[in-house]
């Protein structure tokens, strides 16, 4: 029976059947973890990590040249080798893919700072690397694996025990995060912004096209996140009631955001359309007024005044929080008024 099991399992799973089962993937991504138990998403020669890419001596030779500086959460770095080494330990009991995650556990555990949220580096802090960073679901990645191992959801429940103590202070300290750091306008609570400043948790600028604002796409993931907690405290409730109704008194009815090519080129417009509904990327944290930014660092009140380099190559409007506040916030609803 077991050597039937084994065998289905290669099957369907493309590993190994002698001794121990192994993924190809996870066994490349032990390849590339680094000392502190992260994860870079770029390597020393500024190449982008790519697990499709073969272990070869000189592409070897660049990882171990690779620092701790470079570990991360930004573009899904640490927290997607996680959940792959986790789920390839589920299906193949290989213990090295179980150490690695919980190495990477313990990562983001320290990275956690003293006000509860994650820096998109950690432990450079160089920059804005240093920022608490919703950017990108970066923060939000890492609370979705702390309680799923909370809720021992599998294939996070092997890790439980393993953190008997850690996880609850870690994940209620970033819950506390999130909740200090919905951006209020006098007394009424609006939505997120996508950076904050890690000492003074005031919204922050990145990237120079990423002015200080509200951030439609993140707010939306920190939203999705609330609404994922079991049993929510009064002020989680608040957070969400009044996030959804901010998303509800901005939206944009009557406009949608396409992609088309003109001139051989591709290009991002924003077009007349009754039945579609979205939102811009950044607004204004007092005003509510949309805002775009440039590679000039400076704030932007129309597209038309966007570069065509950052007006083509950045999603300045999109339907990110349509799904939440509507289908999944009233599922949400009857499910905390039972």
């Amino acid at each position: 029976m077991k050597i039937f099991l084994s065998i289905l399992l290669a099957a369907l799973f493309g590993i190994s059947t002698a001794q121990e089962l192994t993924d190809p993937i996870a066994e490349r991504m032990i390849s590339y973890q680094l000392k502190n138990g992260g994860w870079p998403k770029q390597l020393a020669d500024k190449s982008v990590v790519n697990y499709s890419k073969l272990l070869t001596p000189a592409l070897q030779k660049v990882i171990n040249r690779s620092t701790e500086k470079l570990a991360t959460i930004d573009n899904n770095a640490t927290t997607r080798e996680i959940n792959h080494l986790l789920l390839a330990y589920s299906k193949t009991n290989n213990s090295t893919y179980l150490d690695a995650a919980t190495k990477g556990v313990q990562y983001i555990l320290s990275a956690q700072n003293d006000k509860g949220g994650w820096p998109q580096y950690y432990p450079d802090s160089s920059s804005y690397r240093g920022q608490i960073t919703y950017n990108d679901g970066a923060m939000i990645n890492v609370l979705e694996i702390l309680l799923s191992i909370s809720t021992k959801q599998e294939p996070y429940t092997v890790l439980t025990d393993k953190f008997s103590g850690e996880i609850e202070p870690a994940l209620t300290q970033g819950i506390d995060c999130i909740l200090r750091t919905q951006v209020k306008q006098g007394n009424k609570a609006t939505i997120w912004a996508a950076q904050y400043d890690q000492k003074t948790m005031e919204p922050a600028q990145a990237r120079l096209f990423e002015p200080i604002a509200l951030a439609t796409a993140e707010s939306a993931g920190i939203l999705r996140f609330l609404m994922h907690i079991e049993n929510p405290a009064p002020e989680i409730k608040n957070a969400i009631t009044h996030a959804v109704e901010w998303f509800s008194t901005h939206k944009e009815v009557g406009y949608d955001y396409i992609k088309t090519e003109k001139n051989g080129k591709l290009i991002r417009e924003l077009v007349t359309s009754p039945t579609s509904t979205i939102w811009a990327r950044f607004y204004d944290v007092k005003t509510n007024q949309p805002i775009f930014g440039d590679r000039d660092n400076k704030v932007k009140y129309s597209l038309n005044e966007v570069s065509e380099e950052r007006k083509n190559g950045y999603s300045w409007y999109g339907n990110w929080p349509q799904k939440v506040i509507t289908r999944e916030y009233e599922k949400w609803l009857n499910k905390v008024n039972r």
